[in-house]
């Protein structure tokens, strides 16, 4: 990067005259010229003004917000001209207007491999603008196809970093692109200021606009979730009924509702467990008899 900056091109203002100044000089002269030809009729005089006249009208140039004009003279770089308006430099110059309003940029769906190797489907919208004329102009052939390209590598390498989603241990501090989008993002736009710094370019923000896993193994991987959904589910039911079993217990033996024998103890646990973690309402069934007949 430090060589590179020494060869680059970086912008520096220059200031041109204001143009409505100079187009109030011209209108003199015009005036001028008709009285020359009108009553002094002078050739010399009529040819002086006009070549007066001719000189000064291609200096002209219009500046709206946020655009900038970059001065060139004879192929080198002179300055840029960020005021608007009418503004008026030597005709000789060449002025070459460049938009530095925020543009956005699109990178279409994209098919990568996450950190785990797995296929998935990646988009994303990228707003920038152009923040050095010079180096947008000189530095680079093209800066817009510039940032098209490197908007879609760097989507691609950002991408390669991170999982999709969480694995089976659930590290919650773990970030994925589907659970830490805002931190990708950002990642994103790091990356890609990085890239097109030299083509004077400034990324203001970066957002995901479509993240999904490749058809091809979409379905496997919405099983996959399914089945970690259920077990988790089912691992917090477990748990909650065993304490709930626990305290049951407890409360029983404290207040010695009924005394209870290791095999009375087991078939109640039995039919607490069945009855707090069955998925369907459970039927009861009356004993007329002892738990030994």
């Amino acid at each position: 990067m430090a060589e590179y900056r020494k060869q680059g091109t970086f912008e520096k203002p220059i200031t041109t005259m204001n143009g409505i100044a100079m187009l109030f000089i011209v209108l003199a002269l015009v005036g001028v010229e008709v009285f020359a030809i009108v009553a002094i009729r002078s050739p010399l005089v009529i040819v002086v003004l006009a070549f007066a006249i001719l000189f000064m009208v291609p200096g002209f140039f219009m500046l709206q917000p946020n655009r900038a004009s970059v001065i060139t003279l004879f192929g080198a770089y002179l300055g840029t001209e960020r005021a608007p308006g009418l503004r008026w430099t030597l005709p000789w110059n060449g002025c070459r207007r460049v938009s530095v309003r925020a543009r956005n940029h699109s990178i279409e769906t994209l098919k990568v491999n996450d950190k785990r190797g797995n296929p998935v489907e990646i988009a994303a919208v990228v707003v920038w603008r152009v923040e050095d004329t010079a180096q947008a102009l000189f530095d680079v052939e093209d800066f817009e196809q510039f940032v098209r390209v490197q908007s879609e590598s760097g989507l691609r390498h950002v991408a390669t970093r991170y999982d999709y989603d969480e694995g089976e241990e659930h590290e919650s501090r773990v970030v994925t692109l589907r659970g830490g989008a805002d931190t990708v993002a950002e990642a994103l736009r790091e990356e890609l200021q990085a890239r097109v710094q030299q083509a004077g370019v400034k990324v203001e923000e970066t957002k995901l606009t479509h993240l999904a896993y490749a058809p091809e193994i979409a379905g496997a991987m919405l099983r996959r979730q399914q089945a970690e959904a259920v077990i988790a589910a089912r691992t917090k039911i477990v748990t909650g009924a065993v304490s709930m079993v626990e305290m049951a217990l407890k409360s029983l033996s404290e207040k010695n509702v009924v005394e209870l024998d290791d095999e009375r103890r087991a078939a109640m646990v039995s039919n607490l467990m069945v009855v707090l973690c069955s998925e369907r309402d459970t039927q009861p069934v009356v004993n007329a008899g002892t738990l030994y007949n």
